[in-house]
């Protein structure tokens, strides 16, 4: 009997053991006793990066670091890339993730259009782009639309004409049109102008190409004003969808710019002073680490992190963006234009900036801002495709060709 009582207390022992160790239990010698310990997940894109915790090599990417509690430095570096670092406040018997996206150090820059591109607006909540082509040329002078899901080779190609100048009136400018979306965004109120005409307003989808416009000139108002009741409807379910706690803040207090691609978080302005209440209390296990900013300040930029109750303030400086010295990036132009400056990434999990002389990528929790892409580009124009690449403005020879084209910057 008492043969079996040991070995039950031998195989009890044993079992806490194996309990204590799986929940990141370990003994530690100098204490004489067992002590919690945590892991970090580190992973990287692209993989085979080296891993330093506080300064000292541990190993490559993928790989868990088991580490007694405590205040973590990572850093995640491999050639040819920009290096990524965060800093992780570990606690016993808990998982936390560092998950470093990797930017490359140089660039690639591929030409996708040889028009002339003298203006661009991109459909928004779209991959297409509309291109103004105004080079004097009558068979080529037009608008055109620039699908970005299709590759330059594919069945389909990315370019389709929409309409040739010489089908509208005479004298029209197309680099002064006007274009107001439908709330599918598969048609548009596009108004024209010129020196000398009358302007005139014409409703185009963008399916196929078009020769005779349909003139809505007389309607145009009418029109707008029942797309815009749709939206105020479209805007009214996208605040329904949020928190309750944050519905009535939401609704007077900030205006939502843009959610990111997996709905799981938006970026956003505040118009007026408030202080954002706790939605999930107590916060979530595991959830991210960085310094959250709750009182919301007017004209500042914040994203929200929907899944953890996560609230971060962008450090955005309008100097960054502005050239108060020019009229054509002035302080209210870029603000008022804030789509094309300040963006989501494709991976939900970085902000792209459309900046004075460059363009750089912070993490949706303001960490880790990096310059991505400083060549020739011109800064009215920005737009990120949903494989990952910067589509810019470029003009590589102005002493030949009139207006830029349109390329693409390989950043992944």
């Amino acid at each position: 009997m008492i043969k079996r009582l040991i070995i039950f207390a031998i195989f009890l022992l044993i079992f806490v053991l194996f309990i204590a160790y799986a929940r990141g239990y370990r003994l530690d010698v100098k204490k004489k006793s067992l002590t919690p310990t945590g892991i970090i997940a580190v992973t990287s894109n692209p993989r085979a990066a080296k891993i330093y915790v506080n300064g000292e090599l541990k190993g490559a990417t993928d790989m868990s670091l088991t580490l007694p509690p405590g205040s973590y430095s990572i850093d995640v570096k491999k050639d040819g890339y920009l290096d990524w670092k965060r800093t992780i406040v570990l606690k016993g018997e808990l998982v936390m993730v560092a998950d470093a996206y990797l930017f490359p150090q140089n660039s690639s820059l591929t030409p996708l259009t040889n028009l002339g591109v003298g203006k661009i607006v991109a459909i928004d909540q779209t991959d297409k782009l509309l291109l103004f082509s105004q080079m004097g040329q009558e068979d080529k002078d037009g608008i055109y639309v620039f699908d970005q899901s299709k590759k330059p080779f594919s069945l389909f190609p990315p370019l389709k004409l929409l309409i040739l100048k010489k089908n509208l009136p005479a004298g029209v400018d197309l680099l002064t049109t006007a274009v107001t979306f439908s709330p599918d965004y598969k048609e548009g109120i596009f108004e024209f102008s010129g020196e000398n005409i009358q302007s005139v307003a014409y409703d185009m989808g963008f399916d196929e190409e078009i020769k005779s416009p349909f003139d809505v000139t007389t309607s145009q108002e009418s029109l707008k004003k029942a797309w815009d009741t749709e939206r105020a409807k479209e805007a009214q379910k996208i605040l329904e969808a949020l928190p309750k706690l944050l519905q009535p803040i939401a609704s007077d207090s900030f205006h939502i710019i843009s959610f990111s691609p997996d709905k799981t978080k938006f970026l956003y302005e505040v118009n007026q002073n408030e202080v954002l209440p706790p939605v999930i209390t107590p916060g979530l296990i595991s959830a991210n680490q960085e310094k959250e900013d709750r009182n919301l300040k007017t004209g500042s930029f914040y994203t929200y992190d929907i899944k953890e109750d996560k609230n971060f303030r962008l450090n955005i400086k309008d100097e960054e963006f502005a050239d108060k010295k020019d009229a054509e990036n002035s302080l209210a132009n870029w603000k008022d234009n804030i789509e094309s400056y300040v963006m989501w990434y494709p991976d939900s999990r970085h902000i792209v900036l459309n900046e004075l002389n460059q363009i750089s990528v912070m993490e949706f929790d303001n960490t880790n801002k990096q310059v991505i892409y400083s060549g020739p580009h011109e800064q009215r124009f920005l737009n990120v495709t949903t494989d990952g690449k910067l589509l810019v403005l470029v003009n590589l020879n102005p002493s030949i060709n009139k207006s830029p084209d349109v390329y693409a910057v390989g950043v992944r």
